[in-house]
């Protein structure tokens, strides 16, 4: 298959994925906020996911990426060593991961009342089992886009999803409340390993041809490259997830949950980026491998230029209807969401630049510069959060999260700038362009929003604003739509 049938081959099956995501999430988002829990339960559940997030940092550190790493590069260079990368790394997974789970059952009432949340603290004994299987399932789909098998990453991850929400409505519906939900938030994890588990045994490990032993060094190579991205790692917990736990502890559960919604529908609206970031990155290690610096530069131009056309429009589409969203669709309960979610369309935007530009530079061997840019993200964003949501409340969490990310954001994309010979006066051609159709179409929703009274009124608005981007788009040359098509058909061409 030739390299960019490859790439829209990637991005197909993992934007695929991406969708499962985003049903599964919608559904799952919309069952329980608005049927079958309250604020309050709402927001205890993603409070103990929240610390679920930051102790499956200690679970993975940043061996899932390193490893990632290397088995690209031995699948170019010595594909003898790749079983032995497998055996090594996942056995640090699991030690990690059992680690991780004794102290969560230990700590348990530590950790609540750290959270200034009691209710916390049982629910951390079914935490502990579930940090160890979404450490797995974040370690195989690191794997899978490694050996740059892009649609089994995807396959995982799309039964993660549909299993997470059959288990977690079912489980509530049958009366198990929160504890049922975050049951089946596990088994949806417990359900992607076994599969992605077998998949990588039959079709890889068993199947490479297997050198004695481990080259010399190697392991301690990929403990060493793990360690600016455990820093990345952990800086990207802090800034993910460290201010759920903040908001509930500064703020309450209530404006938690008002958080969580705003966050769910931020990783909603990325996923087209986050497909095309995760299908990319492994090619930008292979160009660098292979000398080809100009072809990686050309692929991040093009991307990022199409990430500009698509999310500047989807932020001004976004500010617009988020009240009418949260009301009609969350219910009158969430409507103290909505300033919440007009400031994470900003942080939509920074965040679909970053999609394409951080995982990259972990492929492009930067990942240490990187490693030291995150941590001080993360630290202004704590401290911003402290400042903040005392004040503000879970918009003082969102805030923050644009001013640090933003700033992040922009400090990656000058380091990429360093790697690759980028020509940014090629992506920013269309800028203007972009942004006039963005106000045409705002201006356009804008006028219909007073007629808004219910879901389907609210569907039809969003619909005539995104025909409206379509058409513009279209008749100025910004998107070609029978090359956007192809991106999202099945492809029969090969080389």
């Amino acid at each position: 298959m030739s390299f960019a049938n490859r790439i829209a081959s990637g991005v197909k099956a993992s934007f695929g994925a991406r969708i499962v995501d985003i049903i599964t999430n919608a559904l799952l988002l919309l069952i329980l906020t608005r049927f079958l829990f309250t604020t309050d339960q709402y927001g205890l559940l993603y409070t103990v996911i929240s610390v679920v997030g930051v102790a499956s940092m200690f679970a993975t550190l940043g061996l899932p990426s390193s490893a990632a790493r290397y088995v690209t590069e031995y699948s170019e260079t010595d594909p003898s060593q790749v079983p032995n990368i497998l055996k090594v790394s996942v056995g640090f997974i699991v030690g990690f991961g059992a680690v991780t789970a004794v102290g969560l059952i230990v700590f348990n009432n530590q950790i609540a009342a750290l959270a200034n949340e009691e209710a916390i603290a049982p629910l951390l004994f079914l935490a502990a089992i579930y940090v160890v299987f979404e450490s797995l399932h974040q370690y195989l789909t690191s794997i899978f886009q490694g050996l740059n098998e892009i649609e089994l990453s995807a396959v995982i991850t799309a039964t993660a999803q549909i299993g997470r929400l059959v288990f977690a409505v079912g489980l509530v519906l049958i009366g198990f409340g929160v504890w049922g939900a975050l049951a089946g938030y596990m088994l949806g994890f417990v359900l992607s390993v076994a599969i992605g588990g077998w998949l990588l045994y039959t079709r890889f490990y068993t199947q490479l041809p297997t050198a004695p032993k481990i080259e010399d060094g190697l392991v301690r190579r990929i403990a060493e490259y793990s360690v600016p991205l455990t820093a990345t790692r952990g800086a990207t917990v802090i800034d993910k997830k460290i201010d759920t736990i903040l908001v509930t502890a500064l703020a309450g559960l209530t404006p938690a949950a008002f958080y969580a919604v705003a966050k769910q529908i931020s990783d909603a609206c990325v996923a087209p980026a986050s497909s095309l970031g995760f299908t990319i990155s492994p090619a930008f290690g292979e160009d660098k491998a292979g000398d080809r610096l100009e072809r990686a530069a050309r692929l991040y131009e093009y991307s990022l230029e199409h990430i500009l056309i698509f999310y500047i429009p989807a932020t001004v589409g976004l500010i617009l209807v988020a009240e009418p969203a949260t009301i009609h669709i969350f219910g009158p309960e969430y409507h103290g969401a909505t300033p919440v979610i007009q400031v994470f369309s900003l942080f939509i935007l920074a965040n679909s630049v970053n999609k394409i530009t951080t995982d990259s530079l972990d492929y492009l061997g930067r990942a240490r510069i990187r490693a030291i840019f995150k941590g001080g993200m993360a630290i202004g964003n704590v401290a911003l959060n402290l400042l903040l949501i005392p004040i503000y409340g879970a918009t003082g969490a969102a805030m923050a999260s644009v001013v640090t990310f933003g700033s992040y954001t922009i400090l990656c994309v000058y380091i990429i700038k360093g790697e690759l010979p980028i020509q940014f006066t090629e992506v920013t051609r269309p800028l203007v362009r972009i942004m006039i159709i963005a106000g045409i179409m705002g201006a356009g929703v804008w006028l219909l929003l007073p007629y808004v009274t219910g879901v389907v009124t609210l569907a039809t608005v969003i619909g005539v604003g995104a025909g409206v981007w379509l058409a513009l788009s279209a008749a100025w040359g910004v998107i070609d739509i029978e090359q956007l098509w192809s991106y999202v058909t099945p492809s029969s061409t090969t080389d």
